[in-house]
């Protein structure tokens, strides 16, 4: 079984799962919204969800998938301490620019204004 991360890599299940974060969707309507054949976007939603990121339920004649945010968890806990590190810089960048609005404009010599 492909890991989480390898399912995600590909670029037409990642803007699946985006539109099942919004809302959930009938195959033909992912199919409208990401101008994709039905045939593909079937493709794409069978490996989401043997891999558990998506699940289905039946309405009528057509099935409708949502997004199961469990495994995402081990992408989320992946992600732990780039997000620790890029909150520093960020914050350290923060810092930074406060600074430099607390310092008062000296005129540079030779300039007019």
């Amino acid at each position: 079984m492909e890991s989480s991360f390898a399912i995600i890599a590909e670029p037409n299940r990642r803007s699946i799962l985006s539109l099942l974060a919004a809302s959930e969707c009938s195959v033909g309507e992912l199919e409208r919204q990401l101008r994709m054949p039905q045939s593909s976007v079937s493709k794409h939603l069978r490996v989401l969800r043997d891999a558990g990121f998506v699940e289905a339920r039946v309405e009528a004649q057509r099935r409708v998938y949502r997004l199961r945010p469990e495994p995402l968890m081990e992408v989320d806990a992946w992600l732990t301490p780039f997000r620790r590190f890029w909150t520093a810089h960020v914050d350290a960048l923060e810092r930074h620019l406060d600074r430099m609005d607390a310092t008062p404009e000296t005129p540079t010599k030779g300039k007019k204004r």
